[in-house]
């Protein structure tokens, strides 16, 4: 099995405190969706960091850019953008469980990396542009039911039913002044 271009070698930095190392990978990592967005199979996540040894650890510095796919959350429509994100993660002997990533051996793994980094970027409600009113907007507009359109008007019978603690508001009018 093939060596994961994710998986990094730092025996010669952990000889050397101090010392950097720039990595630059571009890699396919498969999986990387949650319910509204993806990023598409084949197309790579990269990677620019520096990688850096300190007193007993390796830090990660650097961007983790990926591209993404989802549908309009109005229209439907395909919509096609690109997360970006700086990071700055800690890799050591013996991690602390949510704060940092192990280095097994001589090696530390990207991938743990890259999915929190990007599965957290990923849109949660994407629009194709900020003023779409949907698939069809004069056939079906968007409207709340229940809610009445004119401030002295009643509200529809068929909506749900008012909170009778809030009725001392119905009874209430401002004046303009």
């Amino acid at each position: 099995m093939p060596r994961s271009p994710l998986l990094i070698g730092v025996t010669e930095l952990r000889r050397r405190p101090g010392t950097q190392r720039e990595v630059t990978i571009d890699a396919e990592v498969p999986g990387l969706s949650i319910t509204t967005a993806r990023v598409p199979a084949g197309e790579p996540v990269q990677l620019d960091l520096v990688l850096e040894a300190i007193d007993g650890a390796i830090t990660a510095t650097g961007r983790v850019t990926a591209p993404w796919s989802a549908e309009c959350r109005r229209c439907l429509d395909d919509v096609r953008g690109v997360a970006s994100v700086d990071i700055r993660e800690v890799f050591e002997t013996h991690p602390v469980a949510g704060e940092t990533y192990p280095i097994d051996g001589d090696d530390i793994d990207l991938e743990p990396v890259v999915r929190d980094t990007v599965l957290l970027h990923l849109p949660l409600a994407p629009l194709c542009r900020p003023d779409c009113l949907g698939p069809a907007p004069d056939e079906f507009p968007a409207v709340v039911e229940g809610a009445a359109t004119d401030p002295d008007e009643p509200p529809d019978a068929d909506g749900p039913p008012r909170d009778p603690r809030w009725a001392a508001l119905d009874e209430l009018r401002l004046d303009p002044d």
